[in-house]
Protein backbone atom coordinates (compact mmCIF):
# COMPACT_ATOMS: atom_id res chain seq x y z
CA UNK A 1 0.00 0.00 0.00
CA UNK A 2 1.46 3.33 -1.02
CA UNK A 3 1.45 6.11 1.51
CA UNK A 4 2.68 9.01 -0.57
CA UNK A 5 5.57 11.41 -0.38
CA UNK A 6 4.07 13.25 2.57
CA UNK A 7 5.00 10.36 4.87
CA UNK A 8 8.64 11.29 4.39
CA UNK A 9 8.06 14.81 5.66
CA UNK A 10 7.54 14.04 9.35
CA UNK A 11 4.80 12.94 11.68
CA UNK A 12 2.69 16.02 11.14
CA UNK A 13 2.34 18.48 8.29
CA UNK A 14 0.85 21.94 8.28
CA UNK A 15 -2.57 21.66 6.74
CA UNK A 16 -2.93 22.69 3.11
CA UNK A 17 -6.54 23.78 2.50
CA UNK A 18 -8.50 21.43 0.26
CA UNK A 19 -11.14 22.96 -1.97
CA UNK A 20 -13.30 20.19 -3.35
CA UNK A 21 -15.23 20.41 -6.58
CA UNK A 22 -18.86 19.30 -6.56
CA UNK A 23 -19.68 16.25 -8.63
CA UNK A 24 -22.73 14.26 -9.71
CA UNK A 25 -23.07 10.51 -9.87
CA UNK A 26 -24.41 7.45 -8.07
CA UNK A 27 -21.86 7.58 -5.27
CA UNK A 28 -22.54 11.25 -4.64
CA UNK A 29 -26.27 10.52 -4.55
CA UNK A 30 -25.74 7.67 -2.12
CA UNK A 31 -23.59 9.85 0.16
CA UNK A 32 -26.25 12.56 0.13
CA UNK A 33 -29.00 10.04 0.89
CA UNK A 34 -27.06 8.66 3.86
CA UNK A 35 -26.36 12.20 5.11
CA UNK A 36 -30.02 13.23 4.92
CA UNK A 37 -31.16 10.04 6.63
CA UNK A 38 -28.52 10.28 9.37
CA UNK A 39 -29.30 13.94 10.05
CA UNK A 40 -33.04 13.26 10.10
CA UNK A 41 -32.54 10.55 12.72
CA UNK A 42 -30.08 12.47 14.85
CA UNK A 43 -31.77 15.88 14.85
CA UNK A 44 -35.44 14.81 14.87
CA UNK A 45 -35.41 11.79 17.19
CA UNK A 46 -35.39 13.83 20.45
CA UNK A 47 -38.55 15.59 19.27
CA UNK A 48 -40.48 12.42 18.50
CA UNK A 49 -43.27 12.02 21.09
CA UNK A 50 -43.82 8.75 22.94
CA UNK A 51 -46.42 8.42 25.66
CA UNK A 52 -45.13 7.28 29.08
CA UNK A 53 -46.65 7.18 32.54
CA UNK A 54 -43.53 7.85 34.57
CA UNK A 55 -41.31 9.93 32.25
CA UNK A 56 -41.52 12.79 29.72
CA UNK A 57 -43.24 11.95 26.43
CA UNK A 58 -40.02 11.60 24.44
CA UNK A 59 -39.23 8.59 22.25
CA UNK A 60 -35.54 8.40 23.19
CA UNK A 61 -34.48 9.68 26.59
CA UNK A 62 -31.32 8.86 28.51
CA UNK A 63 -32.59 9.40 32.04
CA UNK A 64 -29.38 9.62 34.07
CA UNK A 65 -31.03 10.66 37.38
CA UNK A 66 -33.38 7.69 37.04
CA UNK A 67 -30.49 5.44 35.96
CA UNK A 68 -32.29 4.19 32.85
CA UNK A 69 -32.36 4.59 29.08
CA UNK A 70 -35.82 4.95 27.55
CA UNK A 71 -35.77 3.86 23.90
CA UNK A 72 -39.31 3.85 22.52
CA UNK A 73 -41.07 1.04 24.44
CA UNK A 74 -37.86 -0.41 25.87
CA UNK A 75 -36.40 0.58 29.24
CA UNK A 76 -32.72 -0.26 29.73
CA UNK A 77 -31.20 -0.32 33.20
CA UNK A 78 -27.57 -0.60 34.35
CA UNK A 79 -28.25 -4.28 35.03
CA UNK A 80 -28.61 -4.72 31.26
CA UNK A 81 -24.97 -3.83 30.66
CA UNK A 82 -24.61 -7.12 28.77
CA UNK A 83 -26.62 -5.50 25.97
CA UNK A 84 -24.05 -2.72 25.69
CA UNK A 85 -21.27 -5.29 25.53
CA UNK A 86 -23.13 -7.13 22.78
CA UNK A 87 -23.73 -3.92 20.83
CA UNK A 88 -20.05 -2.99 21.00
CA UNK A 89 -19.07 -6.49 19.89
CA UNK A 90 -21.57 -6.42 17.02
CA UNK A 91 -20.34 -2.96 15.94
CA UNK A 92 -16.72 -4.13 15.91
CA UNK A 93 -17.47 -7.33 14.00
CA UNK A 94 -19.66 -5.42 11.53
CA UNK A 95 -16.79 -3.00 10.93
CA UNK A 96 -14.36 -5.85 10.28
CA UNK A 97 -16.88 -7.68 8.10
CA UNK A 98 -17.64 -4.65 5.93
CA UNK A 99 -13.98 -3.67 5.66
CA UNK A 100 -13.05 -7.15 4.49
CA UNK A 101 -15.66 -6.88 1.75
CA UNK A 102 -15.64 -3.25 0.58
CA UNK A 103 -12.73 -1.54 2.35
CA UNK A 104 -13.33 1.70 4.19
CA UNK A 105 -16.93 2.12 3.07
CA UNK A 106 -17.88 3.03 6.65
CA UNK A 107 -15.46 5.96 6.52
CA UNK A 108 -16.72 7.12 3.17
CA UNK A 109 -20.43 7.10 3.88
CA UNK A 110 -21.38 6.56 7.54
CA UNK A 111 -18.67 8.01 9.80
CA UNK A 112 -19.74 11.04 11.86
CA UNK A 113 -16.63 12.90 10.75
CA UNK A 114 -17.49 12.29 7.10
CA UNK A 115 -21.14 13.29 7.54
CA UNK A 116 -20.41 16.57 9.31
CA UNK A 117 -17.45 17.44 7.07
CA UNK A 118 -19.63 16.82 4.01
CA UNK A 119 -22.27 19.17 5.38
CA UNK A 120 -19.71 21.85 6.22
CA UNK A 121 -18.24 21.59 2.70
CA UNK A 122 -21.76 22.05 1.32
CA UNK A 123 -22.18 25.22 3.41
CA UNK A 124 -18.84 26.49 2.12
CA UNK A 125 -19.91 25.77 -1.44
CA UNK A 126 -23.24 27.58 -1.02
CA UNK A 127 -21.63 30.68 0.48
CA UNK A 128 -18.37 30.92 -1.48
CA UNK A 129 -19.21 29.20 -4.75
CA UNK A 130 -17.65 26.38 -6.76
CA UNK A 131 -14.03 25.32 -6.35
CA UNK A 132 -12.43 27.96 -8.67
CA UNK A 133 -14.28 30.72 -6.81
CA UNK A 134 -13.17 29.39 -3.43
CA UNK A 135 -9.56 29.07 -4.57
CA UNK A 136 -9.66 32.64 -5.87
CA UNK A 137 -11.22 33.88 -2.63
CA UNK A 138 -8.54 32.09 -0.57
CA UNK A 139 -5.72 33.72 -2.55
CA UNK A 140 -7.08 37.25 -2.72
CA UNK A 141 -6.24 39.81 0.01
CA UNK A 142 -8.70 40.52 2.75
CA UNK A 143 -11.40 42.82 1.46
CA UNK A 144 -15.12 43.29 1.99
CA UNK A 145 -16.05 40.30 -0.18
CA UNK A 146 -13.64 37.95 1.57
CA UNK A 147 -14.64 39.09 5.04
CA UNK A 148 -18.35 38.63 4.30
CA UNK A 149 -18.05 35.25 2.60
CA UNK A 150 -15.46 33.72 4.89
CA UNK A 151 -17.08 35.21 7.98
CA UNK A 152 -20.51 34.05 6.84
CA UNK A 153 -19.19 30.54 6.25
CA UNK A 154 -17.68 30.32 9.72
CA UNK A 155 -20.81 31.78 11.31
CA UNK A 156 -22.96 29.09 9.67
CA UNK A 157 -20.46 26.43 10.71
CA UNK A 158 -20.70 27.66 14.28
CA UNK A 159 -24.52 27.61 14.16
CA UNK A 160 -24.48 24.06 12.80
CA UNK A 161 -22.02 23.06 15.52
CA UNK A 162 -24.17 24.69 18.21
CA UNK A 163 -27.28 22.85 17.09
CA UNK A 164 -25.28 19.62 16.98
CA UNK A 165 -24.26 20.09 20.60
CA UNK A 166 -27.76 21.11 21.65
CA UNK A 167 -29.29 18.08 19.98
CA UNK A 168 -26.92 15.82 21.86
CA UNK A 169 -28.03 17.13 25.26
CA UNK A 170 -31.69 16.91 24.15
CA UNK A 171 -31.33 13.15 24.45
CA UNK A 172 -30.70 13.52 28.21
CA UNK A 173 -33.74 15.65 29.15
CA UNK A 174 -37.15 16.61 27.86
CA UNK A 175 -36.15 18.47 24.69
CA UNK A 176 -38.79 21.29 24.58
CA UNK A 177 -38.25 22.21 28.22
CA UNK A 178 -34.47 21.98 27.99
CA UNK A 179 -34.43 24.21 24.90
CA UNK A 180 -36.42 26.85 26.79
CA UNK A 181 -34.27 26.53 29.91
CA UNK A 182 -31.05 26.69 27.89
CA UNK A 183 -31.80 30.03 26.27
CA UNK A 184 -33.31 31.53 29.43
CA UNK A 185 -30.28 30.65 31.53
CA UNK A 186 -32.09 28.10 33.70
CA UNK A 187 -30.47 24.90 32.42
CA UNK A 188 -28.04 22.92 34.53
CA UNK A 189 -24.35 23.87 34.28
CA UNK A 190 -23.61 20.44 32.79
CA UNK A 191 -25.81 21.30 29.81
CA UNK A 192 -23.87 24.49 29.02
CA UNK A 193 -20.52 22.77 29.49
CA UNK A 194 -21.49 19.84 27.25
CA UNK A 195 -22.92 22.06 24.53
CA UNK A 196 -19.84 24.28 24.63
CA UNK A 197 -17.43 21.36 24.31
CA UNK A 198 -19.40 19.72 21.49
CA UNK A 199 -19.86 23.01 19.64
CA UNK A 200 -16.14 23.74 19.70
CA UNK A 201 -15.09 20.18 18.84
CA UNK A 202 -17.58 19.92 15.95
CA UNK A 203 -16.48 23.27 14.55
CA UNK A 204 -12.80 22.35 14.75
CA UNK A 205 -13.16 18.78 13.48
CA UNK A 206 -15.59 19.37 10.61
CA UNK A 207 -14.68 22.93 9.69
CA UNK A 208 -10.97 23.42 10.38
CA UNK A 209 -9.22 20.05 10.58
CA UNK A 210 -11.41 17.90 8.34
CA UNK A 211 -9.18 15.30 6.66
CA UNK A 212 -6.55 15.71 9.38
CA UNK A 213 -8.90 14.01 11.81
CA UNK A 214 -8.84 10.95 9.56
CA UNK A 215 -5.09 11.17 9.00
CA UNK A 216 -3.75 11.94 12.48
CA UNK A 217 -6.54 11.28 14.99
CA UNK A 218 -8.65 8.32 13.83
CA UNK A 219 -6.86 4.98 14.26
CA UNK A 220 -9.07 3.12 11.81
CA UNK A 221 -7.21 4.23 8.70
CA UNK A 222 -3.95 3.08 10.26
CA UNK A 223 -4.93 -0.50 10.94
CA UNK A 224 -7.15 -0.99 7.88
CA UNK A 225 -4.35 -2.89 6.12
CA UNK A 226 -4.74 -5.69 8.68
CA UNK A 227 -8.31 -6.27 7.49
CA UNK A 228 -7.70 -5.81 3.76
CA UNK A 229 -7.33 -8.93 1.64
CA UNK A 230 -6.44 -9.35 -2.05
CA UNK A 231 -10.18 -9.90 -2.74
CA UNK A 232 -11.32 -6.78 -0.85
CA UNK A 233 -13.13 -4.28 -3.04
CA UNK A 234 -11.67 -0.78 -2.74
CA UNK A 235 -11.37 2.29 -4.94
CA UNK A 236 -8.61 1.60 -7.46
CA UNK A 237 -7.17 3.24 -10.55
CA UNK A 238 -6.66 0.83 -13.45
CA UNK A 239 -3.01 1.57 -14.13
CA UNK A 240 -2.68 -0.64 -17.20
CA UNK A 241 -5.63 0.93 -18.90
CA UNK A 242 -4.97 4.48 -17.75
CA UNK A 243 -1.22 4.61 -18.45
CA UNK A 244 -0.74 2.10 -21.30
CA UNK A 245 2.77 2.15 -22.81
CA UNK A 246 3.49 5.88 -22.78
CA UNK A 247 1.47 7.11 -19.81
CA UNK A 248 -1.47 9.42 -19.46
CA UNK A 249 -1.86 12.52 -21.62
CA UNK A 250 -4.27 15.39 -22.10
CA UNK A 251 -6.92 15.05 -24.80
CA UNK A 252 -5.34 17.37 -27.33
CA UNK A 253 -5.84 17.33 -31.08
CA UNK A 254 -4.83 13.98 -32.52
CA UNK A 255 -5.33 12.11 -29.24
CA UNK A 256 -8.99 12.58 -28.45
CA UNK A 257 -10.36 9.25 -29.57
CA UNK A 258 -9.53 5.79 -28.32
CA UNK A 259 -8.15 4.80 -31.71
CA UNK A 260 -5.78 7.76 -31.81
CA UNK A 261 -4.60 7.11 -28.25
CA UNK A 262 -4.08 3.41 -28.89
CA UNK A 263 -2.02 4.22 -31.98
CA UNK A 264 0.27 6.48 -29.92
CA UNK A 265 0.44 4.12 -26.95
CA UNK A 266 -1.39 6.53 -24.64
CA UNK A 267 -3.62 5.44 -21.79
CA UNK A 268 -7.28 6.32 -21.32
CA UNK A 269 -6.52 8.84 -18.55
CA UNK A 270 -6.71 12.34 -20.03
CA UNK A 271 -4.96 13.82 -17.00
CA UNK A 272 -7.82 16.21 -16.22
CA UNK A 273 -7.14 16.09 -12.47
CA UNK A 274 -10.83 16.01 -11.66
CA UNK A 275 -10.42 12.89 -9.51
CA UNK A 276 -8.06 14.88 -7.28
CA UNK A 277 -10.25 17.97 -7.19
CA UNK A 278 -13.32 16.10 -5.89
CA UNK A 279 -11.42 14.10 -3.25
CA UNK A 280 -12.33 15.27 0.27
CA UNK A 281 -8.95 14.14 1.64
CA UNK A 282 -6.91 15.61 -1.23
CA UNK A 283 -5.17 12.48 -2.52
CA UNK A 284 -4.47 11.38 -6.07
CA UNK A 285 -5.94 7.91 -6.44
CA UNK A 286 -3.69 7.37 -9.46
CA UNK A 287 -0.76 7.04 -7.05
CA UNK A 288 -2.24 3.78 -5.77
CA UNK A 289 -4.19 2.70 -2.70
CA UNK A 290 -3.38 5.00 0.23
CA UNK A 291 -4.25 4.97 3.91
CA UNK A 292 -5.86 8.40 3.59
CA UNK A 293 -8.43 7.14 1.07
CA UNK A 294 -11.87 6.82 2.69
CA UNK A 295 -13.42 4.93 -0.26
CA UNK A 296 -16.18 7.49 -0.78
CA UNK A 297 -16.27 6.90 -4.55
CA UNK A 298 -16.45 10.55 -5.57
CA UNK A 299 -13.38 10.12 -7.77
CA UNK A 300 -15.26 7.32 -9.54
CA UNK A 301 -18.15 9.68 -10.29
CA UNK A 302 -15.74 12.35 -11.54
CA UNK A 303 -13.80 9.95 -13.75
CA UNK A 304 -16.96 8.38 -15.19
CA UNK A 305 -18.21 11.86 -16.09
CA UNK A 306 -15.02 12.53 -18.07
CA UNK A 307 -15.10 9.09 -19.69
CA UNK A 308 -18.67 9.73 -20.80
CA UNK A 309 -17.75 13.09 -22.29
CA UNK A 310 -15.08 11.42 -24.50
CA UNK A 311 -17.16 8.30 -25.20
CA UNK A 312 -14.56 6.17 -23.40
CA UNK A 313 -15.63 3.09 -21.40
CA UNK A 314 -16.41 3.75 -17.75
CA UNK A 315 -14.48 2.14 -14.92
CA UNK A 316 -11.02 3.64 -15.27
CA UNK A 317 -11.40 4.34 -11.55
CA UNK A 318 -13.66 1.79 -9.90
CA UNK A 319 -14.31 -0.43 -6.92
CA UNK A 320 -12.17 -3.47 -7.61
CA UNK A 321 -9.85 -5.91 -5.88
CA UNK A 322 -6.07 -6.04 -6.09
CA UNK A 323 -6.32 -9.67 -7.16
CA UNK A 324 -8.59 -8.90 -10.07
CA UNK A 325 -6.54 -5.90 -11.20
CA UNK A 326 -3.37 -7.97 -11.14
CA UNK A 327 -4.82 -10.74 -13.33
CA UNK A 328 -3.86 -10.76 -17.04
CA UNK A 329 -7.48 -10.27 -18.07
CA UNK A 330 -9.41 -8.47 -15.29
CA UNK A 331 -13.02 -9.56 -15.01
CA UNK A 332 -15.96 -7.44 -13.96
CA UNK A 333 -15.59 -6.51 -10.26
CA UNK A 334 -17.63 -8.80 -8.01
CA UNK A 335 -18.15 -9.07 -4.29
CA UNK A 336 -16.32 -12.21 -3.18
CA UNK A 337 -17.47 -13.19 0.29
CA UNK A 338 -16.69 -16.90 0.27
CA UNK A 339 -13.55 -16.57 2.35
CA UNK A 340 -12.82 -18.12 5.74
CA UNK A 341 -12.29 -14.80 7.52
CA UNK A 342 -15.37 -13.18 5.99
CA UNK A 343 -17.57 -16.18 6.73
CA UNK A 344 -16.28 -16.20 10.31
CA UNK A 345 -17.12 -12.52 10.74
CA UNK A 346 -20.55 -13.10 9.21
CA UNK A 347 -21.34 -16.04 11.48
CA UNK A 348 -20.25 -14.14 14.58
CA UNK A 349 -22.35 -11.16 13.48
CA UNK A 350 -25.47 -13.28 12.93
CA UNK A 351 -25.09 -15.24 16.18
CA UNK A 352 -24.45 -12.22 18.40
CA UNK A 353 -27.24 -10.22 16.76
CA UNK A 354 -29.65 -13.11 17.22
CA UNK A 355 -28.63 -13.47 20.86
CA UNK A 356 -29.12 -9.74 21.48
CA UNK A 357 -32.59 -9.82 19.91
CA UNK A 358 -33.47 -12.92 21.94
CA UNK A 359 -32.19 -11.34 25.15
CA UNK A 360 -34.21 -8.17 24.61
CA UNK A 361 -37.34 -10.06 23.55
CA UNK A 362 -37.29 -12.48 26.49
CA UNK A 363 -36.28 -10.12 29.28
CA UNK A 364 -38.76 -10.18 32.12
CA UNK A 365 -40.05 -7.26 34.14
CA UNK A 366 -37.75 -8.18 37.03
CA UNK A 367 -34.83 -10.39 37.87
CA UNK A 368 -33.49 -11.80 41.07
CA UNK A 369 -30.50 -13.53 42.59
CA UNK A 370 -30.32 -15.68 45.70
CA UNK A 371 -27.02 -16.05 47.55
CA UNK A 372 -26.55 -18.33 50.49
CA UNK A 373 -24.63 -16.82 53.40
CA UNK A 374 -21.90 -19.38 53.97
CA UNK A 375 -20.14 -17.89 57.00
CA UNK A 376 -21.20 -19.91 58.89
CA UNK A 377 -22.56 -22.53 56.54
CA UNK A 378 -25.40 -23.34 58.97
CA UNK A 379 -26.33 -22.69 62.58
CA UNK A 380 -27.60 -25.32 65.02
CA UNK A 381 -30.09 -23.74 67.42
CA UNK A 382 -30.55 -24.69 71.09
CA UNK A 383 -33.60 -26.83 70.31
CA UNK A 384 -31.71 -28.79 67.66
CA UNK A 385 -33.16 -26.99 64.59
CA UNK A 386 -30.88 -26.07 61.68
CA UNK A 387 -30.91 -22.55 60.23
CA UNK A 388 -29.52 -21.38 56.89
CA UNK A 389 -29.46 -17.74 55.85
CA UNK A 390 -29.88 -16.23 52.37
CA UNK A 391 -29.72 -12.84 50.63
CA UNK A 392 -32.39 -12.22 47.98
CA UNK A 393 -31.82 -9.33 45.59
CA UNK A 394 -34.77 -8.28 43.40
CA UNK A 395 -34.46 -5.71 40.59
CA UNK A 396 -37.60 -4.12 39.18
CA UNK A 397 -37.25 -3.56 35.42
CA UNK A 398 -40.86 -2.54 34.84
CA UNK A 399 -41.92 1.02 34.10
CA UNK A 400 -43.86 1.34 37.38
CA UNK A 401 -43.44 0.34 41.01
CA UNK A 402 -44.12 -3.31 41.72
CA UNK A 403 -44.82 -5.33 44.87
CA UNK A 404 -43.37 -8.82 45.18
CA UNK A 405 -44.31 -11.81 47.33
CA UNK A 406 -41.59 -14.25 48.40
CA UNK A 407 -42.47 -17.83 49.21
CA UNK A 408 -40.88 -21.29 49.28
CA UNK A 409 -41.75 -24.68 47.82
CA UNK A 410 -40.47 -28.01 49.03
CA UNK A 411 -40.35 -27.03 52.73
CA UNK A 412 -43.05 -26.13 55.27
CA UNK A 413 -44.38 -22.60 54.79
CA UNK A 414 -43.49 -21.60 58.35
CA UNK A 415 -39.87 -22.59 57.79
CA UNK A 416 -39.21 -19.44 55.70
CA UNK A 417 -38.56 -16.34 57.81
CA UNK A 418 -38.41 -12.97 56.03
CA UNK A 419 -38.17 -10.90 59.18
CA UNK A 420 -40.51 -7.93 59.00
CA UNK A 421 -41.17 -8.38 55.28
CA UNK A 422 -44.22 -10.24 54.10
CA UNK A 423 -43.96 -8.43 50.79
CA UNK A 424 -41.67 -5.81 49.26
CA UNK A 425 -42.37 -2.87 46.94
CA UNK A 426 -39.60 -1.68 44.61
CA UNK A 427 -39.47 1.45 42.46
CA UNK A 428 -38.79 1.20 38.70
CA UNK A 429 -35.14 0.51 37.96
CA UNK A 430 -34.27 -0.04 41.60
CA UNK A 431 -33.13 -3.08 43.53
CA UNK A 432 -33.91 -4.29 47.03
CA UNK A 433 -32.09 -6.73 49.27
CA UNK A 434 -34.09 -9.07 51.49
CA UNK A 435 -32.51 -11.10 54.28
CA UNK A 436 -34.19 -14.49 54.63
CA UNK A 437 -33.60 -17.52 56.79
CA UNK A 438 -34.89 -21.07 56.63
CA UNK A 439 -35.27 -23.08 59.84
CA UNK A 440 -35.83 -26.83 59.76
CA UNK A 441 -35.74 -29.55 62.41
CA UNK A 442 -32.70 -31.77 62.11
CA UNK A 443 -34.87 -34.77 61.25
CA UNK A 444 -36.39 -32.89 58.30
CA UNK A 445 -33.18 -31.13 57.30
CA UNK A 446 -31.10 -34.25 56.96
CA UNK A 447 -32.79 -35.55 53.80
CA UNK A 448 -33.53 -32.08 52.44
CA UNK A 449 -31.02 -31.14 49.78
CA UNK A 450 -32.70 -28.31 47.91
CA UNK A 451 -35.91 -26.30 47.92
CA UNK A 452 -37.37 -23.53 45.71
CA UNK A 453 -37.60 -19.82 46.48
CA UNK A 454 -40.45 -18.27 44.50
CA UNK A 455 -40.76 -14.53 43.72
CA UNK A 456 -44.17 -13.49 42.44
CA UNK A 457 -45.21 -9.97 41.32
CA UNK A 458 -48.56 -9.19 42.90
CA UNK A 459 -51.36 -9.46 40.37
CA UNK A 460 -49.06 -11.18 37.86
CA UNK A 461 -48.78 -14.84 38.87
CA UNK A 462 -47.77 -15.80 35.32
CA UNK A 463 -44.49 -13.87 35.79
CA UNK A 464 -43.49 -15.76 38.93
CA UNK A 465 -39.95 -17.17 38.88
CA UNK A 466 -38.45 -19.90 41.04
CA UNK A 467 -34.88 -20.78 41.90
CA UNK A 468 -33.58 -23.93 43.52
CA UNK A 469 -31.59 -23.20 46.68
CA UNK A 470 -29.33 -25.50 48.69
CA UNK A 471 -29.98 -26.18 52.35
CA UNK A 472 -27.01 -27.35 54.41
CA UNK A 473 -27.17 -29.42 57.57
CA UNK A 474 -24.78 -31.58 59.61
CA UNK A 475 -23.66 -34.74 57.87
CA UNK A 476 -23.91 -33.25 54.35
CA UNK A 477 -20.96 -32.68 52.15
CA UNK A 478 -20.31 -28.93 51.62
Amino acid sequence: MQTGLEDQLGLYQKRIPIFTRSVKGKFRRFKTSVLVLAYAIYFLLPWLPWSRLDAPAQAVLFDLPGRRFLIFGLTVYPQDVIWLALLLFIAAILLFFVTGLVGRAFCGYFCFQTLWTDFFIWIEYKVQGERPARVRLYRQPWDREKVLKVGGTHALWMLASLWTGLTFVFYFAYAPQLLLDFFTGQAAPAAYITVGILTLSTYVAAGLMREQICTYVCPYGRFQSVMYEPETLAVHYDVRRGEAAHGRAAARAGQRTLAERREKGLGDCVDCGLCVQVCPVGIDIRDGLQYKCISCGLCIDACNTIMDSFNFPRGLIRYDSEKNLASPTPAAPTLKWKRLKTIGYGMALVLMSAYLVYSVATRGNFNHTVNQIRQPLYVMLSNGDIRNRYQIRITNKAAQAQTYDISARGIPAEALDLGNFSEITIKPGHSALVQASVRLPLAVAAPTQRFELVITPQGKPAEATAEYVRFDAPGKRP
